[in-house]
């Protein structure tokens, strides 16, 4: 993202957040004694917009977004009809195109269209005719205008509502940070300073986007790697960033929607998000400025409690049950204990996603993801690969295999001195790095060659992965002290499975 320009118009700037642990009802005073916000007048509006698309949802396809916008009162509204292009879908950072003009009344204008890209994907008018209502969004609508010395103009919205779609909702809660005038890096300067005191999470998905998904049923489903396509004419900070910003997105959107679903593979997706976010930034960490990192230690209390969730979870949903049947051998009594069991790691597992929630709540988290996602739009772009490699003209294609390999080296001699089972947890790490690296450098790699040190990673990690689970689940059992006769048991079978039984 380049910082020393002003912005051009027509383009939308703006800096989403969601607010984890604010009650709504009280979330407009506490804005509004904040020192960057005290003083100013706020203004206040309620806005309800409805999101036109086609059956097949062809706008949605091209990120595009639609709406009509009811300004004020049923009885003097004013109507404005707003059209939104392209911007990326993995940043709380959205940069776009923006149309918005003024209509008559509560139906859509092509003639309002005139003036945007919409006459090159649309110019006969055959799709402005099959636009249909596909759901509404009504909040109510606060705002303080920030002028700061240096000419920068921010615009902060908190928007209470709700989205609603089919006789769905959800509610809606959320800043939005619009940048009128200056560099985008004045909204994060807002934002930090709003992030020490009211708990805020980084939100990369649109009003528009949360209707769709609230449509299709797709809101709460757990956001899996999505490794993004690489260009060999990249620098390797633009690869960096396009690799980091997709894994940070998976951690943050996971972490978000993890607020209202208990879905096991949610957590399991936001640990998986920060695992590969790590392993990408040592893969990348010569092309890029490390003096510059964000500290990352006021997320460790989060990332301990998501930890031991995931623990909890793969114990009660993946390890133990295998051996359920084993344990009982038909006997009622072993029945009772299993279920007793089974009870008391769905109790535990409860409590701690409650503590993972509350977590959540720390601003200092909420600051902590602030920073990395500024630093992720702001990575210098244009590096030299000579710079980074240390080998002046050196492509990023072999700049990418050089790293890779370099990767499977340690891999291959780790793992020939893996005997005990501190050096086994470590290989298996990194044999987890080895993977997530071939996977995001992938378009650049020959597969033909990596294939094998893919497989290799893959099916290591598996191996170990399982003896440490069922090790792990005996430990839990331990803490929950449960029927002794059972924790003999499946302390017997984790020896067994230590020594190939």
């Amino acid at each position: 993202m380049k910082t020393d320009v002003l912005i051009p118009r027509p383009e939308e700037i703006e800096l989403k957040l969601t607010l984890p642990a604010s009650d709504p009802a009280n979330l407009e005073k506490q804005l509004a004694q904040m020192p960057a916000l005290a003083r100013r007048k706020a203004s206040h509006l309620h806005l309800h917009n409805t999101y036109y698309d086609t059956p097949d949802q062809i706008l949605r396809d091209k990120r595009m977004a639609l709406r009509l916008r009811r300004v004020g009162s049923d009885a003097k509204p004013q109507w404005l009809q707003t059209l939104k292009m392209g911007g990326t879908s993995t940043s709380a950072l959205s940069q776009r195109g923006e149309w918005e003009t003024a209509v008559p009344g509560a139906e859509l204008a092509l003639s309002a269209l005139q003036a945007t890209p919409w006459s090159d994907i649309d110019p006969d008018g055959d799709l402005f005719r099959k636009l249909a209502p596909s759901f509404v969004t009504s909040f109510d609508r606060t705002s303080w205008t920030v002028r700061r010395r240096d000419g920068s103009v921010v615009e902060v919205s908190l928007d209470v509502g709700q989205i609603v779609v089919e006789g769905k909702s959800i509610p809606l809660c959320e800043l939005e940070l619009e940048l009128l005038a200056g560099q985008p890096s004045a909204l994060f300067g807002l934002a930090q300073q709003i992030a020490c005191s009211i708990a805020v999470l980084p939100e990369h998905r649109s009003k528009a986007e949360r209707g769709y998904a609230l449509a299709d049923d797709s809101l709460n489903l757990p956001l899996r790697a999505q490794p993004p396509s690489l260009s060999r004419k990249m620098s390797p900070s633009e690869a960096a960033q396009c690799v980091l910003r997709e894994m940070f997105c998976q951690f943050t959107a996971n972490l978000n929607t993890l607020r209202h679903s208990d879905d096991p593979e949610v957590i399991h997706q936001a640990r998986v998000g920060w695992r590969r976010f790590k392993s990408a930034y040592r893969l990348f960490k010569p092309a890029l400025d490390v003096d510059a990192v964000p500290s990352w230690e006021p997320l460790q209390t989060l990332l301990t409690v998501v930890g031991e969730l995931r623990d909890l979870d793969v114990a009660r949903t993946e390890t133990l049950p295998k051996f359920a049947d084993a344990y009982i051998a038909g006997k009622a009594s072993r029945e009772e204990k299993w279920k007793a069991l089974t009870q008391a790691l769905m109790q535990s597992a409860d409590l701690q996603r409650k503590a993972v929630c509350y977590a959540l709540e720390a601003p200092r988290v909420g600051a902590s993801l602030l920073g990395i996602t500024q630093w992720l739009e702001e990575l210098p772009q244009g590096q030299a690969l000579g710079e980074a490699s240390g080998v002046p003209g050196m492509s990023l294609r072999r700049w990418a295999r050089r790293r890779i390999a370099r990767l499977h080296k340690q891999f291959k001699n780790m793992r020939q001195d893996a005997d005990t089972v501190e050096s086994q947890h470590r290989v298996r790490i990194l044999a987890k790095r080895m993977r997530y690296g071939i996977e995001a450098l992938k378009p650049l790699l020959s597969w033909r060659h990596t294939k094998r040190w893919y497989q290799q990673a893959t099916d290591l990690q598996t191996s170990i992965g399982m003896a440490r689970d069922l090790v792990q689940a005996n430990i839990l059992l331990a803490k929950l002290e449960t029927d002794h006769e059972l924790t003999e048991f499946l302390r017997g079978v984790a020896a067994g499975q230590a020594h190939g039984g």
